[in-house]
């Protein structure tokens, strides 16, 4: 089976070689890493999800000079250069490193302690990973986006482009039709009000219908012009995205920049993302207040139906999320900016005056609550469970290293 990493060596020819082979053989068992050695047989660069060049000793500078337009012509990613600091290869990596930049390249020495190295080769495969999972994804825009997302226009074009993901426009037709040819069936028993379970038959059919798109179209998630379902068939499509969210990604009012968000955030981190509003927030505290009438349900410990909030009709999800370490996170629809803020999610609330599901986080830095109140990326935003920054980070980073 290939390897993810494959790590390529740079040697000088002034050093014993069955020195540095012992070192090598150390250093690398020390990291624990399943790689393939390609050792000074660079043909292959390029190939891995993953390439580590491990500067061995001094004097090697010159050696990759002479590679460098063989390995550019391969791959546009970035040089990742690993060192163990011995024999002088830290300092070789330094002005390999300087040369790179000199010539419009990019790149980064990965040295340190073996924890630290473990670590940071660990976050880049991640990325790698996500990267590569994130091409040739099929993402559905169900209907246009509402009307009220002013600020939150997507550029397909830059979207395919940079992330290898494709926007698929679906007219709110097709889905209508899907779920006129589906049989209302009994809900499943539930406590909750008689609206709620009158409309619970709906809501389920609802969910079959996008189902039925999402295999007709091939499609890894989706977005939806939900609040139209208020008008045509009088109920909603909160309970069909909290369960298809589950194991796809689906987001509400057709926010492609949020779809993007969760998106981004199932590949490279592996959850689900609730998207919310923020409310409310005291900006002197850290404090704000997200809320919204669905949430996925592998995200809540607990959950409940009510009637959507702003309608009063349908289905909607009153989600308790356990309290401990979020993320709050999103990508503008052309990729320029993103936002990562971590905090903690203290409580779940029930007011009233809210969508259903609400959460009281407190954000870690309280400086970042000027953020939403000065230049926010729309209105929407992605709460995430546990503490994701630096891997966000060097998801982004990444992206933009490498030339397209």
């Amino acid at each position: 089976m290939k390897k993810d990493i494959a790590i390529y060596t740079l040697t000088s020819g002034l050093h014993d070689e069955q020195s540095v082979a012992a070192v090598t053989e150390d250093f690398l068992n020390s990291l624990g890493l399943a790689h393939a050695l390609q050792g000074a047989d660079f043909r292959t660069y390029g190939s891995h999800l993953l390439d580590l060049i491990y500067v061995r000793t001094g004097g090697t500078e010159g050696i990759f000079k002479k590679l460098l337009p063989q390995m550019q012509q391969i791959s546009d990613k970035p040089f990742f250069l690993l060192t163990s600091g011995k024999s002088n290869s830290l300092a070789a990596s330094m002005e390999i490193l300087s040369y790179l930049h000199l010539v419009g390249g990019k790149g980064e020495i990965i040295h340190g302690d073996i924890a630290f190295v473990k670590q940071r080769i660990d976050s880049l495969l991640k990325v790698e990973k996500a990267l590569h999972k994130l091409r040739g994804c099929r993402l559905g825009v169900i209907g246009k986006p509402s009307d009220w997302l002013i600020a939150s226009m997507v550029d397909a074009d830059v979207v395919k482009q940079r992330m290898g993901v494709e926007l698929v426009d679906i007219p709110m037709q097709v889905l209508m039709e899907a779920i006129d040819g589906l049989p209302l069936e009994p809900a499943p028993f539930t406590n909750a009000s008689p609206i709620v379970k009158q409309a619970l038959p709906g809501a389920s059919r609802i969910l079959r219908g996008l189902e039925i798109v999402v295999k007709d179209f091939n499609l890894q998630g989706l977005t939806l012009r939900c609040f139209d379902l208020l008008e045509t068939i009088h109920n909603t499509g909160c309970l069909a995205l909290a369960r298809l969210n589950e194991g796809l990604v689906a987001s509400c009012e057709g926010d492609v920049p949020a779809m993007l968000s969760m998106c981004i955030a199932r590949q490279l981190i592996g959850v689900s993302g609730f998207q919310a509003n923020p409310s409310r927030i005291d900006a002197s505290k850290g404090e704000m207040v997200l809320a919204h009438c669905t949430i996925p349900l592998d995200m809540v410990d607990s959950y409940e139906f009510d009637t959507h909030f702003e309608s009063g009709i349908g289905v909607g999800i009153r989600g308790r999320m356990h309290p401990g370490p979020i993320t709050i996170f999103k990508v503008s629809g052309d990729l320029s900016r993103v936002f990562i803020a971590e905090g903690m999610l203290v409580e779940n609330l029930s007011h009233q005056d809210l969508c259903r599901t609400q959460l009281l986080i407190q954000l870690n830095d309280a400086s970042q609550c000027r953020y939403f109140l000065i230049n926010p990326i729309g209105n929407h935003h992605i709460v995430l469970p546990g503490h994701h920054q630096a891997l966000l980070e060097d998801f982004f980073t990444q992206m933009n290293n490498i030339e397209k």
